[in-house]
């Protein structure tokens, strides 16, 4: 499998991380973030998270702050919308989408796969690319009950190190979802496996993205 690098500017990459839950972000992509962090090609990120509660709040913030701790530049922004009401809200999310878009230029967006069962993770993909229509998107997975994992089309190899910290982060940060019957490090530990496995990972550890626009040249 040919690698191909990020066209990462000198200062490094602006990064928007869109996510409708509390822990999607991290589940979905935030071993690629740790490993972009770590290789110190970011300049900016901004963490925006649209459903959470006052306690789900709190974790969404101490998390991206872990995360997040060696990023210079950061902004965390947790709203407050209904958890799996996203769709009843869609004019004032993509009012928040529209403000993002008149603040923030970036080089990077993750955001939810499109064909995500869960309708809050539909609808934030959606509105990602209906509202940045020239940008690099890469739409991140969430492992769930409704069993709709797909075929990804892109990877980012994760050394054990990478993979590792990201478990223990979101088992730390999100008591909150302990009781969950898939929220546990076999879980977490296992799609990564997988996709390990599809891109002939050597560390054994990689996450997977749906990439629909690439200009490579």
């Amino acid at each position: 499998m040919k690698h191909l690098q990020l066209d990462t500017k000198k200062e490094g990459l602006n990064i928007l991380c869109l996510g409708a839950h509390s822990d999607d972000i991290e589940i979905g992509c935030g071993g690629t973030l740790l490993k972009l962090i770590e290789q110190k090609k970011v300049q900016k990120i901004k963490w925006v998270v649209f459903a959470s509660n006052e306690i789900r709040k709190q974790e969404a913030i101490n998390s991206a702050n872990t995360f997040l701790e060696n990023v210079l530049e950061k902004e965390i922004v947790v709203h407050s919308f209904r958890d799996a009401f996203l769709q009843f809200s869609a004019m004032k999310i993509k009012e928040v989408f529209e403000e993002i878009k008149q603040s923030f230029s970036p080089d990077l967006i993750f955001t939810h796969y499109r064909e995500d069962r869960h309708q809050d993770h539909r609808l934030l993909s959606d509105l990602t690319w209906n509202t940045f229509r020239a940008h690099l998107i890469m739409e991140y997975e969430i492992p769930k009950y409704d069993g709709d994992l797909g075929q990804p089309n892109c990877f980012v190899e994760l050394t054990v190190e990478q993979a590792q910290q990201k478990i223990k982060i979101i088992l730390n940060s999100f008591k909150t979802q302990a009781t969950k019957h898939w929220f546990d490090a076999d879980t977490f530990e296992a799609i990564m496996r997988l996709r390990a496995m599809e891109s002939a990972s050597l560390s054994k550890y990689a996450e997977a993205f749906y990439t629909r626009k690439i200009k490579l040249f």
